[in-house]
């Protein structure tokens, strides 16, 4: 019943580069080739993003003129398709002028050429790979990067077709981080020095908007809810969440009427302000004083928050803006991007609790999540329904955002797995994370690059692909090993 709100897409700019002398020389070859391009844009479409294709450029006056028609499109990322030989001249000025970033596609139509027949018009159908070291040659001596050479073959290649999907997933993460609105609503958890974060940097060095949010703009939405919106919300919240007897932990109790009915009055309240403000995301914290309308809204966000978290709108508690963004990335990355801390060790069986008691991606459950009461909230004040879950076994991917001494960004990633095993009944979500060489060691070098206490949690192992994310974004990273 939980659908995303807005659909992953990206813009990706496509042009086929070629030599023009050979249209005199070789009858049918620029027919063929261009049937080979056809054949490329539509592998790059069905990756769910919108292409807008700049056709042949065989000269630099064509180059020239591709800039102008780049620029205007406003694309994400710029796939050269190298269809076959072309000077660097036809390259130069797009690489140089259109500010996006670039890859290179060699794709070579045979997986080998037929030897008993080959000849030189054969040659050029499948010289895909020939101009490359000179483009990214000119490209360096240009002072620009070209930031993959994807090669393979164009038909029945998986590995090329995995790379692909990798960078059009990329594209998707550069075009929602282009102009999103990710709220700050309240306050830095107090004490917290590692959460601050300046709205303006973010915004310079991720391309968002970070609106600065009242309590009482989302009280006065919470004040518009109609029953029927709650019983909506409740139907929802009685088909994706399990409601267990409480276990060993006393501060928990199978879920409440009472409870449950103010997490689905707060989520529909969660809904109308990230509608009427237009947020990609929200970073909040705030206490406010007991027994007032501020307390009770703002004290039973988790199960509204998770939700919103597997409809692709990223809520991130403790007012860790930083974090927000980062699940933001892992979502575009439809990889999940939960929000996540360290929990203590199990040192007999080498692994580490990680999770965390606030917002959760659902999608990346193993199995039904599941719904608690906490009679308190630790650390916290409130109480109230609380999401418990773990997260799917198989390879996991951890994503920091930290800042440094000097105020820049710096991401800190990680790879590891979540295997199988009974987790805290807190109402908390816990995942058995396993790290290598051992956990312990994982640990010790991932807490010296002066992260952040928070950090993204997905699954599968995408490290190099966020890396590649952070080399686009100018920020410096690490991936710990």
């Amino acid at each position: 019943m939980i659908e995303r709100k807005n659909k992953r897409t990206a813009r990706i700019g496509i042009f086929a580069v070629a030599h023009a002398t050979y249209w005199a020389q070789f009858d049918g070859l620029l027919d063929n080739i261009m049937g080979y391009h056809h054949d490329f844009t539509a592998m790059v479409e069905a990756k769910d993003v919108e292409v807008v294709d700049f056709g042949m450029v065989d000269s630099s006056e064509k180059a020239f003129e591709a800039v102008k028609a780049i620029k205007a499109a406003d694309v994400d990322l710029l796939m050269c398709n190298m269809v076959t030989y072309a000077t660097s001249s036809v390259f130069a000025p797009i690489i140089r002028d259109s500010n996006v970033p670039m890859i290179l596609v060699a794709l070579q139509p045979l997986s080998k050429l037929d030897y008993t027949k080959a000849n030189t018009f054969m040659q050029l159908e499948n010289d895909n790979i020939c101009s490359v070291p000179e483009f990214t040659g000119v490209a360096y001596r240009l002072g620009k990067k070209v930031y993959d050479v994807i090669i393979g073959t164009l038909y029945n290649d998986a590995e090329a077709d995995k790379e692909l999907t990798k960078w059009c997933d990329i594209a998707k993460v550069l075009h929602d981080l282009n102009g999103a609105r990710m709220g700050l609503m309240g306050h830095t958890m107090e004490a917290m020095y590692d959460m601050h974060a300046d709205p303006t940097a973010v915004s310079a060095s991720f391309g968002v908007h970070v609106p600065l949010l009242e309590v009482e703009d989302l009280v006065e939405v919470y004040e518009t809810v109609t029953e029927e919106e709650i019983q909506a919300k409740i139907a929802i919240i009685d088909a994706e969440f399990d409601m267990p007897e409480p276990k060993s932990d006393p501060i928990t109790t199978k879920l409440t009427d009472a409870d449950k009915y103010q997490a689905a009055k707060s989520a529909v309240a969660l809904d109308k302000f990230v509608e009427k403000y237009n947020l990609t995301g929200l970073a909040y914290y705030y206490e406010a004083r007991d027994n007032t309308i501020q307390r009770e809204v703002t004290s039973s966000l988790i199960v509204g928050n998770s939700i919103l978290n597997a409809q692709g709108i990223p809520m991130c508690g403790e007012f860790d803006l930083k974090t927000c963004v980062a699940m933001l990335i892992m979502d575009r990355l439809d990889i999940g991007g939960s929000f996540a801390e360290f929990h203590p060790f199990d040192f007999e069986e080498d692994f580490i609790l990680v999770g965390h008691d606030g917002p959760h991606h659902l999608t990346i459950a193993e199995g039904k999540p599941v719904l608690r009461s906490l009679k308190k909230y630790h650390g916290k004040p409130g109480r109230g329904a609380s999401v418990e879950f773990k997260i799917k076994e198989g390879p996991i991917t951890m994503l920091g955002i930290t800042q440094t001494g000097a105020g820049t960004f710096k991401f800190v990633i990680g790879e590891g797995m979540s295997k199988k095993g009974p987790i805290p009944p807190t109402g908390n979500t816990n995942t058995r994370g396993f790290f290598e060489p051992t956990t312990k060691e994982f640990i010790k070098k991932w807490v010296m690059e002066g992260p952040t206490h928070h950090y993204a949690l997905g699954i599968g192992h995408h490290a190099d692909t966020i890396a590649k994310i952070a080399e686009i974004l100018g920020i410096e990273y690490v991936i710990v090993k």
